[in-house]
């Protein structure tokens, strides 16, 4: 009987045990998780917060605005357009979204293949969709609200020239780095520094809230070039017309300010537009002007003449006998076009005699003639800083090396660009003195360098204008009430091997007005087809209409008035 009386008792210490047992639990349960709210509010709370922040806050970069690219009036040759960029975030993208449909529509994508390049890239976070969209589609997309694509501002390039001056202005990449030309020249200038800004992000990734500003963008400065853009205009016209009328391979025209050797235009052919690249030829994208060689031809003689001036053993009234019209040196053979007799020094130009300017050449010091075309800027660079600019080649010939001495002396054996030309014409313009070429507005004329004595550049420029008068190469380069002095030069063209007998460089140089120059200007056809192929048939007209209504622009007074005055007609 004792022993079944105890058992109650023992299973009633049992469970009083457990409950005790379950209640302390329970108590250092609900303590834990006191002594964890507390500490989140009071020691943790600062790190929860920027945890948080991270997860939300995010710093975003606010593109720069580029740099203007203006022509010397302030007319605008590049300029930045504001555009959207579409990227997306796969990871978090949702590819039943309603409006996907819409979203590939507006992408003009399919949508098959805008799912298909979000899955495929599900492992990573940040894709293009599409680049430089007008603001207007941009809003579209946003308003879709597509999860994990997003849309953000930036900017395109535009060029409102176009064709006209996109080898001189070049362009940007779709990052909006420089690729060709002055973007390319002065890619660091134009560029601007990003800025940063803190914004409040969604678990989408959505931009919800813009937090504030941490750092400005600091936009890119400015570049004013040299060129005037209706000068631009005119002369890629007429150069144009040019090119297609004589089905010329290419072809590029410079004009230089005579008194500051700024560039007001620089053309070439074939060209390409800018704004729409999607049928470039490579062809058309180099600047020729400044890329392109050519031996110079007859262009050179002007100089020859001026090296001999120079030398002391020549005057203004000299006379060089060029009978028979042609002369045997070693294995070669130099002609004129035909038995011009005793020349003088401006008739050697006037008929451009090849053995009189051989003569001339052989009697001076091997380095004469070598010297002083180095010295107006052939065979180095012009120093505009254009990127992929050409040197030019200009060797150096021994006394005994007399075939090739000769040749030089009529512009075989060297090569130039165009814009070497026109600076090596300079000096002729400006009395002796050689100035460097720019492609940027300067506030002031440049301190140049003497390398000729002013009366022998007076002399030699008088020289060169009977050129384009009665008897001269180059008459069709005349203007109507402007003294022109220029010269002619057609050169074949080197082939492997020698020279292509039917294939031609054609050229005129010159310099206008001559009683007080202010613009030189070079005009290169390379491989003019048909039966005008001379520099006074093809390149000369062209001078000409460049030169006149660059004049006219430049509000330049005539120099030479018509003989006869202007008839009237006086009504009763």
């Amino acid at each position: 009987m004792n022993d079944n009386t105890d058992l109650p008792v023992v299973e009633s210490a049992g469970r009083s045990w457990r409950l005790i047992l379950v209640f302390v639990l329970l108590i250092l349960v609900a303590g834990g998780i006191v002594t964890k709210l507390v500490s989140l509010y009071t020691l943790d709370q600062d790190f929860l917060q920027r945890q948080g922040d991270a997860r939300s806050l995010r710093t975003t970069l606010v593109p720069s605005h580029r740099g203007i690219i203006t022509d010397r009036n302030g007319e605008p040759l590049a300029v930045s357009a504001p555009v959207a960029t579409i990227w997306a975030d796969p990871s978090k993208a949702d590819t039943h979204h309603q409006g996907l449909k819409r979203l590939a529509f507006l992408l003009d994508v399919k949508r098959s293949d805008l799912v298909t390049k979000l899955e495929k890239n599900s492992s990573r976070q940040f894709i293009y969709l599409k680049r430089q969209v007008a603001p207007e589609l941009a809003e579209q997309i946003d308003t879709l609200k597509v999860p994990g694509v997003h849309v953000d501002v930036d900017y395109k390039r535009y060029y409102p020239a176009g064709e006209v001056s996109t080898h001189l202005v070049g362009f940007t990449g779709i990052e909006g780095n420089g690729q060709e030309g002055m973007e390319l020249a002065y890619d660091e200038w134009l560029s601007g520094d990003p800025g940063r800004k803190l914004v409040m992000q969604d678990r989408l990734g959505r931009t919800i809230k813009h937090i504030k500003s941490i750092e400005q963008a600091k936009p890119g400065q400015d570049i004013q070039l040299s060129i005037d853009l209706r000068l631009q205009y005119m002369a890629y016209r007429e150069l144009k017309a040019a090119v297609q009328a004589h089905k010329a391979d290419s072809a590029s025209a410079v004009v230089l300010d005579a008194k500051t050797g700024e560039v007001l235009a620089m053309v070439n052919q074939p060209s390409y537009n800018p704004n729409d690249r999607s049928s470039i030829d490579v062809k058309g994208l180099r600047n020729r002007a400044v890329t392109d060689l050519f031996e110079p031809g007859s262009t050179m003689k002007p100089l020859t003449i001026a090296a001999a001036l120079m030398s002391g053993k020549y005057t203004t009234k000299s006379v060089v006998d060029t009978t028979p019209g042609y002369m045997k040196i070693r294995s070669s053979t130099i002609r004129d076009h035909r038995n011009y007799g005793k020349l003088s020094l401006t008739s050697i130009i006037t008929k451009s005699s090849n053995v009189g300017a051989t003569k001339l050449a052989l009697s001076l010091h091997e380095d004469a003639i070598r010297n002083l075309f180095h010295n107006v800027g052939l065979g180095q660079s012009s120093g505009t800083g254009f990127p992929g600019e050409r040197n030019g080649s200009l060797p150096y010939y021994p006394a005994k090396r007399v075939v090739e001495r000769a040749t030089m002396s009529y512009g075989y054996g060297l090569s130039v660009t165009p814009l070497q030309l026109a600076q090596a014409y300079l000096p002729l313009a400006n009395e002796g003195v050689a100035l460097p070429a720019s492609l940027i507005k300067l506030d002031e004329a440049p301190k140049g360098s003497r390398i000729m004595p002013t009366t022998i550049a007076n002399s030699v420029l008088r020289m060169m204008e009977t050129v384009t008068q009665r008897g001269g190469t180059g008459r069709r380069a005349a203007v109507h009430g402007y003294r022109v002095a220029g010269k002619t030069g057609t050169s074949h063209k080197a082939s492997r091997g020698g020279y292509s007998d039917d294939k031609y460089i054609a050229v005129f140089s010159g310099v206008v007005p001559v009683s007080d120059p202010r613009i030189v200007v070079v005009v290169m056809v390379n491989n003019p087809k048909g039966q005008e192929y001379y520099g006074g048939e093809v390149a000369a007209p062209v001078f000409s209409r460049v030169s006149s209504n660059a004049l006219r622009l430049l509000n330049v007074a005539p120099d030479q008035w018509p003989d006869k005055p202007v008839q009237t007609m006086v009504m009763k």
